[in-house]
């Protein structure tokens, strides 16, 4: 059943210009002006996190837009405290809205005595008083799994497909998707039949973490324009690497599609430097200068398909239609105009 109240929306610091565009979008497509709750959330001297909310939402359905990026505590920390202020002041209904979703590698144990955080932060989250989560895509979807609440998954691989479409025009016959890894290869073949474009792999084998002691190329690049396809790109050694590897089989260009820009340390001046012609993102982490001012690094907004699955959950209708491009091309059109 519809509710019968406005959503209304709630952000922590992690990405407030995110949060004000999903506004936006909603206000434009509800035909009224629907702004962030007034609330302030800051620190006390010890860093010690306090949340006010200024407006009144009992009864409510609130939206707390939140992604837990770096720093990941501090973000973790003031999405839970937000979620028990709003609890403690008889919201009707929480939706924790994360677009990116920290601790997310953690899946499993992958050796002997070490944690399963990504399930830790599920726990946190619903004992806080969350009703329903709604992110975007979850580095493994068995996280899923991890909630005792429903769980919305996003895919950024329709709006890639349409970016693709877009930049791409006329030369999708010599464009090869490509996964950076095996564990990857459903990600990238999803993009991979929405352009109807072949797939290739690029095979690494690691000696320990965070240092890659060969790659392979598994497929035909040679003459190709390859984008790599993956979900997070931390410090950008691996996907450069892949980049350089490709060129030297044989591929005239390469670009790489990424959903969620963690890019700490090197990265950007990895980047920067490196043979890939182009890096896209989305702003679900908020980009810093340094990423904004990079000259191959562009980034692709989210606000229009948060925005209306936000509307989608609170209206009681279907959130997997935004998973079908004929549902995305009216609203991705001001970016993607059909001609």
């Amino acid at each position: 059943m519809a509710a019968i109240t406005e959503p209304k929306l709630i952000s922590g610091n992690a990405n407030l210009p995110l949060a004000k565009s999903i506004a936006r979008r909603m206000s434009m497509h509800r035909g009224m002006s629907l702004n962030l709750v007034d609330a302030r959330v800051e620190r006390f001297n010890d860093q010690e996190i306090f949340v006010e909310v200024f407006d009144n939402v009992r009864g409510e359905d609130m939206y707390v837009i939140q992604p837990t990026s770096n720093p990941a505590n501090d973000n973790l920390m003031e999405l839970l405290i937000m979620v028990d202020a709003l609890r403690r002041s008889s919201a009707a209904r929480i939706t924790a809205v994360i677009p990116y979703f920290g601790y997310a590698r953690q899946d499993r144990r992958t050796k002997a005595r070490t944690p399963i955080s990504a399930k830790l932060v599920a726990n946190l989250i619903q004992t806080a008083g969350v009703d329903r989560v709604l992110t975007l895509d979850l580095h493994a979807a068995q996280i899923q799994g991890f909630f005792d609440i429903p769980v919305d998954n996003l895919y950024a691989s329709p709006v890639f497909a349409l970016d693709i479409e877009h930049h791409f025009r006329g030369q999708l016959s010599d464009v090869m998707i490509i996964s950076p890894d095996v564990g990857g290869v459903a990600r990238a073949r999803e993009i991979a039949k929405r352009i109807n474009a072949p797939l290739a792999i690029v095979d690494k084998r690691r000696e320990k973490a965070g240092e890659v002691a060969g790659m392979t190329v598994i497929g035909n690049v040679e003459g190709k324009k390859c984008i790599i396809v993956d979900d997070i790109c931390d410090t950008a050694g691996t996907l450069c690497k892949a980049a350089e590897t490709l060129i030297e089989a044989g591929a005239t260009e390469v670009h790489s599609y990424i959903t969620h820009g963690v890019l700490s340390g090197p990265a950007v001046e990895r980047v920067q430097n490196s043979v890939m012609k182009s890096l896209v993102i989305t702003d679900s982490i908020e980009p810093t200068e340094a990423v904004k001012s990079c000259p191959n690094i562009r980034i692709v907004p989210t606000a229009p398909i948060f925005a209306q699955a936000v509307l989608n959950i609170w209206g009681g209708m279907s959130v997997s239609s935004l998973f079908e491009t004929d549902t995305l091309v009216p609203i991705y059109e001001s970016l993607y105009p059909r001609s």
